[in-house]
């Protein structure tokens, strides 16, 4: 059943204000199938948490909600397991039931928004992990034919907030399941990344657990990012760029401070937020509506009312003074609609 002329405002975590003409939730993969019956030529669009979307204007197609859950086991032996889940679980729970379950892997991934079937597409990633690190397959239906296929991790050629399903499959498939191998025993754990050490010894812990780890990544991202319950948002608006070597030392002989991290192929990432800051961005605001959010210069924030097309304009005029500034080109990581 379509619903028709339905406000996207619930279901987008900038809270912007526009409506898609017709609308529908799905469960499974038999509801989606007879949903895609009723598409016809229109336009189609899947939300899933809306932690990754920035809607500039209404939707004149369909908009179909993942809501499938299912949290199962796969496989198992003495030392990992493999773990499916529906692609419309929040990812944080995904976490946290993880960690309960002492499953290892995923806790440097803790409090990112937005659920289990955005983390393939986008590859999503934080202090020094990536979601390619512990994935094992996803099934989704291809939208012209309804079937259901079965991705390994070759099949999805994951990059930097990249894959298959952004590139050359973009607006072909509906993730439906993604499955992760993790770890039972032994947990391999990842702290030398970012500020996790340092708030570890905070906690006056010397021999950390995954849970420990998990509660060290909530609080940084906690002090750092604003709750999207409270102000509007989607995380980290653009990518860290990758530069070439060659770039880089030309940087550090203007800013020797200029953060860096070896990236593949000989190549280094910045900190795109800290280029933001020194461009003079960080904590602007427009007309009391929206702007950049004064502890994390990456995160673009609607405080009232913003509209998508005025959080664009902004991220525009960002790119272009941070290209003109350090001659380094900023990538948009939201999705624009």
């Amino acid at each position: 059943m379509l619903d028709k002329n339905t406000s996207l405002k619930p279901y987008n975590t900038f809270g912007i204000e526009v409506s898609t003409a017709y609308y529908a939730r799905f469960d499974s993969v038999k509801n989606l199938k007879q949903l895609l019956h009723q598409k016809a030529s229109l336009p189609l669009f899947i939300l899933g948490g809306g932690s990754n979307i920035l809607f500039t204007k209404d939707y004149n197609g369909i908009v179909l909600k993942n809501e499938i859950l299912g949290f199962k086991t796969i496989e198992e032996n003495s030392t990992s397991i493999v773990i499916e889940a529906g692609a419309g679980m929040n990812w944080h729970s995904f976490v946290l039931k993880c960690i309960d379950m002492n499953y290892g892997g995923v806790e440097n991934l803790s409090l990112i928004p937005g659920n289990i079937g955005a983390s393939p597409m986008q590859n999503i990633g934080a202090y020094g992990v990536e979601i390619k690190d512990v994935f094992e397959y996803l099934d989704a239906v291809h939208i012209e034919t309804g079937k259901v296929k079965r991705f390994y991790k070759t099949d999805c050629a994951f990059g930097y907030r990249e894959s298959v399903f952004k590139r050359n499959l973009k607006g072909e498939f509906i993730i439906c399941h993604v499955a992760f191998r993790l770890s039972k025993n032994q947990h391999k754990l990842n702290t030398s990344y970012g500020a996790i050490e340092s708030e570890l010894q905070k906690m006056e812990i010397t021999n950390p657990t995954i849970r420990d780890v998990s509660n060290a990544v909530i609080s940084i991202r906690q002090s750092k990012l604003p709750d999207p319950q409270e102000i509007g948002n989607a995380g980290s608006f653009f990518k860290n760029p990758v530069v070439p070597q060659k770039t880089l030392q030309i940087l550090l002989e203007k800013h020797p401070n200029i953060p860096h991290y070896d990236a593949p192929n000989n190549e280094s990432k910045l900190a795109a937020g800290w280029l933001i800051e020194k461009a003079g961005w960080k904590g602007k605001t427009f007309e009391g509506r929206y702007g950049v959010h004064k502890k994390q210069a990456l995160v673009l924030v609607n405080y009232k009312n913003a509209k998508g097309k005025e959080i664009l304009s902004l991220s525009d005029q960002i790119i272009e003074d941070v290209a003109n500034k350090f001659d380094v080109h900023l990538e948009r990581e939201v999705n624009i609609l």
